[in-house]
């Protein structure tokens, strides 16, 4: 009887403890990503209005090289390093990660390497997590709960997406698995994570897909190969970043002389190419997709661009490439199959960022939340369909993998593989 009556006691304890903890990390989150968003926004008019700064990104990449290499330590593995703390690992976060990350994502973009921002929303988030849980004392399950709450909030402030930051801390540690029990946290961290950031003025652009068509078997057929090609072109994405990672790593050993050759490549495809059109964030490649204004090949620009950018090791994410690449594939499939281009461009922006981060769940609530409910069933087939197709690793090397994709078919396949040996 006495433990009966404990345990709403408990819950309420538990309760009450996480709301605080969660505030303070929405706090500090959502600041941080205030900062980080306007000074992003300042650099790349800076950047837009001096095209002369693209010279100085080869300096820029071997400086951050190597702060990173003296003074960063584990610091250096990022993002894998915040999702092996939340699967458990015992190794500390340094705090140095903050400053190393964001200001080198800003430089990056100043002088016009094709990153993200969601990389360096994670890392700042997963470290004041780490930080608060010290100052709480928790334990090792708490821990891992706590960082994975200050991934959400820095996913969720840094897009003002809320219940897709909430889902994405959750799903993105380990493909097959679901971290339900950190549920209560991660979702109140990205509540007031994201609170606080539109608190200090900052706004995100929606898109809007325009009418959603009615479902028909032609309709079906054709979503199933737009599906494919955003899981395929998610796969290309990141198995494209760990090989020129490899090859870099395997002809200049020394990180400062890989981070500078790496920006002298990036500088020279652009003169080579003509365009700067795909460097730094490159939002108007989004709004340009729904519209119907991007060109054919915009995908191929930016993929590749940013390939050359994260493949050198220079700071920033992978989420915004991804879904401008997305957005951009979307608009050019859409004339090639005949279907609207808003409405395949808002399933691209998803459908390729499902696939390249193994999170179907999260990223069709970002859907939802982004565009509205009407195209829900679109948006979860979509997710579905590129995440079996962009095989079982994605931009994060220290995402684990509990069950593969196609686990129905290893059996068989297994089977053919022993008789054909014998």
């Amino acid at each position: 009887m006495e433990s009966k009556l404990n345990r709403p006691v408990k819950i309420s304890i538990y309760m009450i403890k996480w709301l605080l903890i969660t505030s303070l990390i929405g706090l500090v989150m959502g600041v941080l990503s205030a900062f980080f968003l306007k000074s992003l926004d300042a650099v790349t008019r800076i950047r837009l209005e001096h095209s002369w700064l693209l010279f100085l990104l080869p300096i820029s990449g071997a400086v951050f090289a190597f702060l990173y290499k003296k003074y960063g330590k584990n610091a250096i593995r990022g993002n894998n390093l915040v999702i092996e703390q939340a699967n458990g690992e015992q190794e500390n976060i340094p705090f140095r990660l903050i400053p190393l990350t964001l200001f080198g994502t800003i430089t990056t973009h100043l002088f016009g390497g094709s990153v993200g921002r969601e990389g360096t929303a994670v890392q700042m988030g997963g470290t004041v997590a780490n930080a608060i849980g010290r100052l709480f004392r928790l334990d090792k399950i708490e821990r891992e709960i706590v960082i994975i709450s200050g991934i959400s909030a820095g996913f969720s402030s840094v897009f003002g997406t809320p219940l897709a930051g909430t889902i994405f801390g959750l799903e993105v540690l380990i493909v097959g698995r679901l971290r339900s029990e950190g549920l209560f946290p991660s979702f109140f961290a990205a509540f007031f994570a994201n609170s606080v950031t539109e608190l200090l003025g900052v706004t995100h652009t929606h898109y809007n897909m325009g009418s959603i068509p009615n479902w028909s078997l032609s309709l079906f057929a054709k979503l199933l190969l737009a599906g494919i090609c955003f899981g395929l072109v998610g796969w290309l994405f990141s198995r494209s970043i760990v090989l020129l990672k490899k090859i870099y790593a395997r002809w200049f050993e020394n990180v400062v002389l890989r981070n500078f050759i790496g920006g002298v490549v990036v500088v020279a495809a652009v003169f080579i190419l003509q365009t700067q059109r795909y460097l730094g964030l490159s939002l108007p490649l989004l709004k340009d997709a729904f519209n119907g204004d991007s060109y054919r090949f915009d995908f191929i620009g930016k993929l590749f661009f940013t390939v050359l950018s994260l493949g050198a090791g220079f700071q920033g994410g992978e989420v915004t490439p991804l879904f401008e690449i997305g957005a951009t594939l979307g608009s050019s499939l859409a004339v090639i199959l005949q279907l609207s281009v808003p409405f395949l461009a808002g399933l691209g922006f998803i459908g390729v960022f499902s696939g390249a981060t193994n999170t179907p769940i999260a990223c069709f609530i970002m859907g939802i939340e982004l565009f509205g409910s009407e195209a829900a069933l679109f948006f979860f087939m979509i997710c579905l369909i590129s995440y079996m197709c962009s095989g079982n690793a994605g931009i994060y090397s220290a995402q684990k993998v509990e069950i593969e994709k196609g686990v129905l078919f290893l059996p068989i396949w297994n089977k053919w593989q022993k008789e054909h040996k014998e």
